[in-house]
């Protein structure tokens, strides 16, 4: 699993969050996916690695900046988190 990280610039309110989830999910299919406009990030689950042009390009297509995309391998925590 992968989890990404995207940083946006433009998200205001709860509406903003949902133009951007729904943006993502034309370009991948996530395991998981959250946008928060307070922290301005989207983060998403997925199995393989997303290719983050297209990420960037979706997401701008809507109106929003896209300022980084970090990805990184996302490991399950067990029931405590040990």
């Amino acid at each position: 699993m992968t989890k990404t990280t995207i940083t946006i610039d433009g998200m205001a309110c709860s509406m903003c969050e949902s133009h951007v989830c729904e943006a993502i999910r034309k370009v991948c299919r996530p395991k998981k996916l959250r946008a928060n406009h307070k922290t301005g990030t989207a983060e998403l689950l997925t199995e393989q690695v997303p290719d983050a042009e297209a990420l960037r390009g979706t997401v701008e297509a809507t109106g929003y900046l896209v300022l980084g995309i970090q990805s990184e391998p996302y490991q399950k925590r067990g029931l405590f988190g040990w």
